[in-house]
């Protein structure tokens, strides 16, 4: 039995809402994932497709979340049970968003890892500034190959990317432990301005030096040839990860929105954010990379080995990857935290517990699961603990808890949170809540009803062969 909250700690404006919302959307899949996938699949045909599958597959599903919560105003579960309980409908289909809630915990655990590569990096190129000064490029008089060798010297270093992953974790319980108001609202509405400050000036800078019009074909100028079935799929896989689905975040933000907010319309304002900084921040990186003369397909090491040999050759290296990777940070937090929220309210509805007790408690499972992560890169690289699937046999511990979060947890929960809210929930309740009319409405419930469980069942499956 579920213990009553006290009243509620909410959004105090619709902007703050935007802000979280668009914190949580926006963070390392923008800018790693999203340059490293449209460099391995050809650039221009990956963002086309992608920014059609955000409007066709994200934004639905990104409504359907958030609506669920708006009308539960609880935690993710219960709001799920609540929505069943008044469509006459099972109460266990309040499963789908447990299995967010965990799914979003176990996220947390490695995501907090890469965000202490993050940390390190700032560190780094600090120290460089100061070492150097400002005028010149990063790292002077140092060889390409120790540049690229910092990441790989961080991975040999156990105690260090212990450290570094739980201190991102300690920034983020912080904020989640002072609640939505004073916490979650504060950081998304001080940090996500800064950030598209931070990220427009660096774009600005980077197109301004670096190859501005060989990265501007490459992103934009459309080579339908290149618009294979791998690249389709990539691109609807980024759209889905990108806006933060499946893992009951956007549930959890939606239980604090009031009644007089357009949840299709905010929904609309943070797909189309979330897609212009994945674009922007293809503008950022990618003129640099082609300048230096490097690799767009480097994959995951574009960010953390291919840019720093980046801002060798620049004027102001050193700045710029302390202010890029500053950029990073804050991107990362937002949405750390709303990887911790979902789990936090839920405990804390579930047991009575302060939100400091919850968070605690709930951080040090994740601390935990993050040290194994990231002791995978080093102490525990030959540890396999589910070498009993084929699929995972050969993945770490932080590969296995991505690829079983991935691959399983997140597409499976959007898809029965579409089955649910497009079959099961009363029509008439749903449509009190999602802010469409007419043709519109229709048209987005054929969507959630039809398309976006094939697509996104197409995805799981498709993840579970490769």
């Amino acid at each position: 039995m579920a213990v009553a909250d006290a009243p509620r700690d909410g959004w105090t404006s619709r902007r703050a809402f935007l802000l979280a919302a668009i914190g949580s959307a926006v963070g390392l899949g923008n800018l790693w994932r999203f340059s490293t996938e449209a460099g391995t699949n050809g650039g221009s045909a990956f963002v086309l497709f992608y920014i059609f599958c955000v409007i066709l597959i994200g934004l639905p599903v990104l409504l359907a979340e958030t609506l669920i919560g708006r009308h539960g105003q609880s935690s993710a579960p219960e709001s799920v049970r609540k929505l069943a309980a008044e469509s006459n409908a099972s109460k266990h289909w309040g499963l789908i968003a447990t299995l967010g809630v965990i799914g979003s915990l176990l996220i947390l655990s490695f995501y907090c890892v890469v965000g202490g590569w993050v940390l390190y990096y700032i560190w780094v190129f600090l120290g460089d500034m100061i070492q150097t000064g400002l005028a010149g490029g990063a790292f002077q008089g140092r060889p390409a190959a120790d540049i690229e060798g910092l990441l790989p010297n961080l991975f040999g270093d156990a105690r260090l990317m212990v450290g570094c992953g739980l201190a991102f974790l300690a920034i983020t319980a912080f904020f989640v432990a002072r609640g939505v108001s004073s916490g979650i609202e504060w950081v998304a509405s001080w940090l996500m301005p800064a950030f598209f400050v931070l990220l427009v000036l660096i774009t600005i800078y980077g197109l301004a030096t670096g190859a501005a019009s060989e990265a501007i074909s490459f992103l934009f100028t459309f080579d339908f040839s290149k618009l294979t079935p791998e690249v389709m799929l990539a691109a609807v896989g980024q759209a889905f990860f990108s806006l933060s689905l499946g893992m009951a975040s956007m549930i959890t933000y939606g239980a604090y929105v009031g009644r007089d907010v357009n949840l299709a319309q905010t929904s609309g304002i943070i797909g189309g954010a979330d897609t212009m900084v994945a674009l922007i921040g293809g503008l950022c990186i990618f003129p640099i990379v082609f300048a230096a003369g490097l690799s767009v397909s480097a994959g995951p090491g574009l960010m953390f080995q291919s840019l720093p040999v980046a801002f060798q050759a620049m004027p102001f290296g050193s700045l710029i990857g302390f202010a890029f990777f500053i950029m990073v940070a804050f991107a990362a937090l937002t949405s750390s935290v709303s990887l911790l929220e979902p789990s936090t309210a839920w405990l804390k509805q579930l047991t009575g517990l302060n939100r400091l007790a919850t968070t605690l408690i709930l951080c040090g499972v994740a601390g935990v699961l993050g040290t194994l992560a990231a002791l995978s890169f080093n102490e525990l690289a030959d540890f396999r603990p589910l070498a009993f699937i084929p699929i995972f046999a050969e993945s770490n511990f932080f590969d296995a808890l991505d690829g079983v979060t991935a691959k399983i947890m997140m597409p499976l929960g959007a898809i029965l949170v579409c089955i649910f809210v497009g079959w099961i929930a009363d029509a008439r309740l749903i449509d009190e809540e999602n802010g469409l009319d007419g043709a519109l409405h229709q048209f987005w419930r054929f969507l959630v009803r039809f398309l976006c469980p094939i697509v996104l069942g197409v995805i799981m499956v498709t993840g579970l062969m490769s």
